[in-house]
This record gives structure tokens, sequence and C-alpha cells, in this order.
């Protein structure tokens, strides 16, 4: 038997960002920052890619490869996923990144996203992150993607509540104090290696980075329901745009 349905009886497919109530109306929007993270080897001329960036338009940040005295990161950010594949790979294919060598494994690329319950939806997803990203005074990075267990996705809402509240606190006691700030990004889709989500931590020093990547360990979330973490990307910011307010 086929059973019809009319368009009344149909689902409407909510796919917008969804914050919290203001003045009892609730809080959507069609926007969102994609980010992409590239890392290159055999820079022997680091100035050359600063003054390039600096002629450019690009919303960026340039960062020194800790783990290779050749090495380099670069962060682009953009609203419109167009660009990633139009005026960044134009830009990219040309001197002086043309002459650098891809570590495509440290590759990420993602989207920020809400949880439903932001007060200020398009502060959450469009200026804090960049503002986390391109503020000088968080000269540090660490980038990494992860990706959770599949008995995670099977938990209740509020089972699944509890567990990222306690990893929550932790990265909110770091904010607070002023050691790290995080931007967070979901790449469900969008990962080479099924990666869900992509973490950027930065900071004045490197030592909190660290500290509360090892602290978050001991978190339910990460010891029982983490799939994987990494590669990781340590670097310190040679040269970023400015941080204008979208």
């Amino acid at each position: 038997m086929v059973v019809s349905h009319s368009p009344q009886e149909k689902q409407v497919l909510e796919i917008r960002e969804l914050g919290a109530a203001v003045n009892g109306v609730r809080q959507v929007s069609d926007r969102r920052l994609y980010c992409q993270f590239l890392a290159f080897g055999n820079c022997y001329q680091r100035n050359l890619l600063v003054e390039a960036l600096r002629k450019s338009s690009l919303e960026v940040v340039l960062y020194e490869d800790l783990n290779d005295a050749r090495g380099v990161g670069l962060l682009v950010l953009s609203e419109y996923p167009n660009f990633f594949v139009g005026s960044l790979r134009q830009f990219l294919l040309k001197e002086p990144f043309i002459s650098l060598v891809p570590k495509p494994e440290l590759t990420m690329f993602g989207r920020t996203y809400s949880l439903g319950r932001e007060t200020d939806l398009e502060e959450w997803l469009l200026r804090r992150p960049r503002r986390n990203a391109l503020n000088p005074q968080w000269p540090w990075a660490v980038w990494y993607p992860l990706r959770r267990k599949q008995e995670f996705a099977l938990l209740t809402q509020e089972e699944q509540g509890k567990i990222l509240m306690e990893h929550a606190m932790i990265g909110m006691a770091y904010g607070e104090a002023g050691y790290a700030h995080d931007i967070r990004l979901a790449c469900f889709g969008l990962d080479k290696n099924d990666n869900e989500f992509v973490i950027g931590l930065v900071g004045p020093d490197l030592y909190p980075l660290s500290k509360i990547v090892q602290d978050m360990r001991k978190t339910e979330q990460t010891a029982k329901y983490i799939q994987s973490l990494g590669p990781f990307f340590v670097g310190k910011v040679c040269w970023q745009s400015p941080f204008t307010r979208p």
C-alpha cells in the first residue's frame, strides 16, 4: 500500500543556525564562517609570504611551525565556500606560495556552528572566532582535528549534555583566566579522514595550550568517546590580518 502525504503533512527541513530566543523570537541565521588551515614546508623567505599577504585582501593568519624550521601554517577565513576554490586557489598558485611544499596531512577545513542556546548568534558564528584567531595578544596556537566514537551519537541529549559540560567547564576556566581561547569548527563531510571537528586553541603563551589539552584527557568525553585526535600543528603568529567587525 502506498501512503501519500499532503503538502501540509510534510516536515519542514530546518538547516539554519539556531540561537536562543530574544524577546520571545528565536534567533536564526544563514551565515557562518568557514576556516581552512594549510601547512607548508621549504619556506626559506618568510618575508615574501608576509608581503604577499599584506598586499592581498585575504583574511588570514600566518604561523611559524614550531616543529619545522622551514615550515609555516596558514589560516584563512571567509563566509563564502566559493572563495576557497576561487580567489584563494588563484592566490596560492602564484609566487611565493607556489614554491612551497604542501603538507596535506595537516590540512583542516571547518565551519562555525551553533548549539541552539547562544544569546548572540552572530557574535558566536562570525565575530568571536575572528576575534580569537586575529587577536595580536594571542600569538601562540595549536590546531587539530578530532573524531568521536559512534557510541556518543547514540547517547540521549541529556547524557551528551552532561559529558560536554564537564569538557566545557575546563575550557571556560582557562578562558576566564586569560590562558587559552578556542575556535570551534564542525567538519562533518568536509574532512578527507572523516573527522567531525576542528579545534584551534590560541593564547599568549604556549604552555597553557599544552596544559588544557592534558587536562581535557581526563574528561569522560576524551577518555571514553574520542576516536582520534590530531595530527597537531603548533605555531606562533608571524603575521595576521587586523580584526574588523563583520
